[in-house]
């Protein structure tokens, strides 16, 4: 585990110290939980930037693809 030391204006300390303890959680385990979200957020957005990549140029394809779908839900009593 690292240590990290952050400069934050003393207002914002202050009510991050607030949030954490109306939440009943000490405020490290309060910012590591924010940068877990924040990472994960990160990491949905690059693997969705790496599929729009992997897809461009397959307009096409992704449009049949839709179109066999409409058409296999349209004949489907669930479709219906």
């Amino acid at each position: 585990m690292s240590a990290l030391t952050v400069r934050l204006p003393d207002d914002k300390h202050q009510r991050l110290k607030a949030l954490a303890k109306s939440r009943g959680t000490p405020l490290n385990r309060l910012i590591d939980e924010m940068t877990t979200v924040m990472l994960a957020e990160f990491d949905a957005e690059t693997r969705f930037r790496l599929r729009v990549t992997q897809g461009t140029g397959k307009v096409e394809r992704g449009l049949k693809v839709l179109d066999e779908l409409d058409a296999h839900f349209a004949k489907s009593p669930a479709g219906r």
